[in-house]
């Protein structure tokens, strides 16, 4: 893998017309890491860096020096050295072995969908077919991301460490978004200072405002608030359950944080996924989340004083002039319309070519080929906040029912599982199901797969959630306890 990768960057050094020699020092330096030290070379710490590149470089903010046909972003060019490392580790490397995630019947409907919808709408998909290509790699990198971790993550051990990256990482864009809705600065704007090889940095597109403030929501390390929040309300599950797996305050302190983060983008599409995440550990954990309910009101309380007025802004999101419902009534056909009012055209214009929609990815903002005039139906100028309604439009009926598969099997079998088990693993699962779950209803509030980092984590997710029941032995890892004096009694049983 190492060789591979190692001509790769070599290669795309020379095509690129970047510093050949800056290229060949690092990969003397991993060489010679890998030499003296092979674990730091090693699958579950290259997750860990593809982690970290996901959460700490913003996507579509960050570029690498290149002179090449497209953006040369450094998770694309990390997801690229994995995925090839992990196809030549399968040919040459008994160790390595392709497994199942138990997700193949969905996923394999979902990629069929997505390939038909192209081919039925070849002359529109023509108009815009590097906006397809684009969608379309993405896609595919996320699905091979699941099945590499399902590969090469083998024991619970691995998946807690994958998880305690996730937490940590998250933890500190949480701690950025509340700094950033204090004081305006977001240092995720300003990483060429410690890693001066990077290019751009600037926000691109509209800014939002604060409902009934005259500040900016805060982006941290996402492309838009609600991605952002979106984000940290999938970590805020995993917190709580390495909380209750080792007892330590400081895992606490980081769900405080994720939710603070979250809760700093006043969106609501966040509130409505923190909403799930409760219901989830309700259903699968109904004794011990009961016994939390307490912990809310001083959990608010920090809130309150880390953000002023935040709560204030939130609660005026959902209560406008008018009503919620008649705020996302309006302005229908036009853009910037509520979601209601998207629905009824959506469904009309779904029922013109309701098998194999209008083709995956070529609902592309001022590129109108429908236009409500017109049809009665959508324009594509308008950007539609509810993914499952574009999917719909994009992948017809076939890809609709696919996601609504991937989903249902995945909280199904999840769930089930953590249900019935109280180890270390069954708290796990119940995490990993309610982050899945959150970011399955979100989905109705904003378009989550145009979001490349919190769309990684999903599947980020279902990988780790397939590995650990991949490993019997996890199923009877017992609960991990500090000494008593160091216990949290909020969490003990």
């Amino acid at each position: 893998m190492l060789i591979t990768s190692s001509l790769v960057l070599l290669s795309l050094a020379v095509a690129s017309g970047t510093s050949v020699r800056l290229t060949a020092d690092a990969v003397v330096v991993a060489t010679t890491l890998a030499l003296v030290r092979p674990g730091m070379i090693s699958w579950p710490r290259l997750i860990q860096v593809l982690i970290v590149v996901i959460l700490f470089i913003p996507i579509r903010r960050y570029t690498l020096p290149a002179n090449l046909p497209f953006q040369l972003e450094p998770y694309r060019v990390l997801v690229a050295l994995l995925i090839l490392g992990w196809v030549f580790s399968l040919l040459v490397d008994a160790r390595t072995t392709l497994r199942r995630t138990g997700f193949e019947g969905p996923l394999v409907l979902i990629v069929g969908g997505v390939f038909a919808s192209i081919v039925a709408n070849r002359e529109r998909v023509a108009n815009v077919s590097s906006t397809v290509d684009k969608s379309l790699m993405f896609f595919l990198s996320f699905v091979l991301v699941l099945f590499l971790i399902v590969s090469v993550i083998h024991r619970l051990e691995e998946v807690d460490r994958l998880v305690k990256t996730l937490v940590l990482a998250g933890t500190f864009v949480g701690a950025s978004a509340i700094v950033e809705a204090r004081t305006g600065y977001n240092v995720f704007n300003h990483l060429t200072r410690v890693m001066p090889f990077l290019r751009g940095g600037t926000i691109t597109g509209p800014e939002f405002i604060r409902f009934g403030t005259g500040r900016l929501r805060v982006f941290g390390s996402a492309e838009h608030p609600i991605a952002l929040s979106a984000a940290l309300v999938m970590l805020v599950p995993l917190a709580i359950y390495l909380t209750r797996r080792y007892g330590q305050r400081r895992w606490i302190i980081c769900a405080l944080t994720l939710a603070a983060g979250a809760t700093s983008t006043v969106s609501r599409t966040g509130v409505l996924m923190f909403v799930v995440v409760g219901v989830v550990f309700v259903w699968l954990r109904p004794r011990e989340t009961l016994r939390l309910w307490p912990a809310l009101l001083p959990a608010l309380a920090v809130i309150h004083l880390a953000l002023p007025g935040t709560l204030g802004s939130l609660k005026n999101s959902f209560m406008p002039s008018g009503g919620l419902v008649a705020e996302q009534n309006s302005a229908a056909g036009q853009s910037g319309s509520g979601r209601l009012a998207d629905l009824g055209p959506g469904l009309q214009e779904w029922e013109r070519q309701p098998l194999l929609g209008k083709g995956y990815a070529t609902r592309v903002v001022g590129n109108p080929d429908v236009t409500p005039s017109a049809t009665g139906g959508l324009s594509d100028q308008q950007t539609l906040d509810d993914q499952w309604l574009g999917t719909l439009l994009e992948t017809g009926l076939i890809g609709f029912l696919g996601w609504l598969w991937f989903f249902a099997r995945v909280v199904r079998r999840f769930g089930g599982k953590a249900v019935r088990d109280d180890s270390a693993r069954g708290w796990l699962l119940t995490s990993l199901t309610a982050g899945i779950a959150a970011y399955a209803v979100g989905m109705l509030t904003f378009d989550a797969f145009a979001f490349i980092q919190v769309t990684f984590l999903l599947f980020i997710f279902v990988g780790l959630g397939s590995a650990l029941l991949a490993d019997a032995s996890a199923a009877v890892m017992p609960i991990t306890r500090t000494p008593r004096r160091r216990r949290i009694t909020t969490f003990q049983p």
